[in-house]
């Protein structure tokens, strides 16, 4: 990894640390004496089923495995879906948990759906490095108009059409997620429509997505940020490149537009509200009611606490202090 890239991720880690060191301070003492001490000092024991989507999948089994060193007697069953498949098992008593990419429905909420951001990260367009038109693709980019031309108005046929070049006059393959999911929901509230406006071949979860663009030179797509990106190297993830978003929409993407080389650069752009949100969203963790059962009360409280100091290196945002307290709170105080 580059020096300048090391610094960087060096430094937002450092910001990251400071920021939980005053946050876990600031929320413990919220929480019930006795969740205190049962989070802390009590063994858990049992089982803890979470079904999550799979944007927030990676996420969940990193923070489990941490809570699990510190709780050996607990057992986690972990499956990934799409967040209406994490829904549903939650409201039905399938799992105690579930994970979700987007916010709760009113109706979701209706049935009884508890929910609590833990974490922030994003939805991006991807395309093959095969590509005929990376390099102009690169400099270029695409702003939200000419994307929501593509997915939901239907009217971009070829490549030319996507980057203003003529030439480029072979055709567009446009791939949606065939699934009801986060993803899918996030990007087309980006471009202005619902998930059901997506055009495109439908495809089922973020590894097909991005094995169906990475095997199509004229394919593009969207993906999770975490599966957009390799884990060890930080760099786009092998066969793919992620398409820039034209944010001022001049027609090339500015060296201010410009953080897609590496996971860490991205993660800060997300941060700083660089990046646009949509398609930067939080994430969630869902149960059928507050949670009651003693070892996924504590484990939620601990996510929205020490677990904390676990979302950067998985490859996501820790959310602000004040998002944070407030779920904590809401759970605690009830």
């Amino acid at each position: 990894m580059w020096t300048a890239e090391k610094e960087a991720r060096s430094g937002f880690r450092r910001f990251v640390a400071g920021g939980l060191s005053i946050l876990i301070i600031a929320l413990v003492p919220g929480c019930r004496r006795g969740e205190k001490r049962a989070a802390e000092k009590e063994a858990l024991e049992g089982d803890v089923s979470i079904t999550a989507a799979f944007a927030i999948y990676p996420l969940i089994l990193k923070l489990a495995d941490e809570f699990q060193k510190i709780h050996p007697g607990l057992r986690f069953d972990i499956s990934a879906g799409g967040a209406a498949k994490s829904v549903s098992d939650t409201l039905n008593g399938l799992a105690d948990l579930g994970g979700i990419s987007r916010e709760a429905h009113p109706q979701e909420k209706g049935r009884g759906l508890w929910s609590a951001p833990v974490a922030r990260d994003a939805v991006l367009a991807v395309v093959s490095e095969d590509n005929p038109y990376l390099n102009e693709l690169l400099r270029v980019g695409a702003g939200k108009d000419v994307l929501a031309r593509l997915w939901i108005d239907g009217n971009i046929r070829t490549w030319g059409d996507l980057t203003g070049d003529a030439s480029a006059s072979r055709p567009v393959h446009a791939y949606i997620r065939a699934d009801p999911c986060g993803a899918g929901e996030i990007w087309a509230q980006f471009l202005g429509g619902q998930q059901e406006d997506l055009k495109g071949t439908g495809v089922h979860g973020d590894s097909w997505m991005a094995g169906a663009v990475k095997k199509d030179p004229l394919g593009i797509g969207y993906a999770n940020l975490n599966f957009a990106y390799d884990a060890r190297t930080l760099a786009p993830a092998q066969g793919i490149h992620i398409l820039p978003i034209d944010i001022n929409d001049n027609g090339r993407i500015d060296p201010e537009e410009d953080f897609y080389s590496t996971r860490t650069r991205l993660l800060e752009a997300i941060a700083s509200r660089s990046y646009p949100s949509p398609p930067a969203r939080d994430l969630y963790l869902i149960s059928r009611g507050i949670p009651q059962r003693k070892p996924i009360r504590q484990f939620v409280i601990w996510v929205l606490t020490q677990g904390q100091a676990h979302v950067f290196e998985t490859g996501y945002i820790p959310l602000p202090d004040p998002m944070l307290k407030d779920a904590l709170r809401d759970l605690t105080d009830r």
